[in-house]
């Protein structure tokens, strides 16, 4: 399982469900994101509301409140390391940094399913039920 975890991941969609069943798309209805697995134990995952405004300015060091606010909302990303637990259908994200502060040094269960070139990523979080759906790249 391990051999078919590691590689490059594209999103095919994420799905965050409140406790209610409410479906949100934080990032909107098609975003775009890349997640990898490596063989030494390293995970890297990226999410983005795709075609954000561009900024003002080309030095991202001189972006307005607004803009980096912005930009922020729109863009999401972890990396770390994992193990994977065949048995329990479960692989374990350890965050070393994130754009989230809130996310690092914790450790993200995620339960997978692997069918074909489709991987789906599920956990349950504060904000709600969350499934990645990824495809091999």
């Amino acid at each position: 399982m391990r051999e078919r975890l590691i590689g490059a991941w594209r999103l095919v969609s994420w799905d965050w469900r409140d406790e209610a069943g409410k479906v949100d798309s934080p990032l909107g209805d098609d975003p775009i994101g890349q997640l990898m697995y490596d063989g030494s134990g390293s995970v890297s995952a990226q999410l983005m509301r795709p075609n954000q405004p561009r900024f003002v300015d080309d030095d991202w060091r001189r972006a307005q409140p607004a803009e980096r606010a912005a930009a922020w909302l729109g863009y999401f990303c972890y990396f770390g390391t994992y193990t994977l637990d065949e048995a329990a259908g479960t692989v374990t994200h350890r965050v070393e940094g994130s754009s989230f502060p809130n996310l690092v040094g914790t450790d993200q269960l995620r339960y997978f399913t692997l069918a074909e070139n489709r991987l789906s990523l599920t956990a349950q979080t504060p904000w709600g039920r969350v499934t990645l759906v990824w495809e091999k790249i």
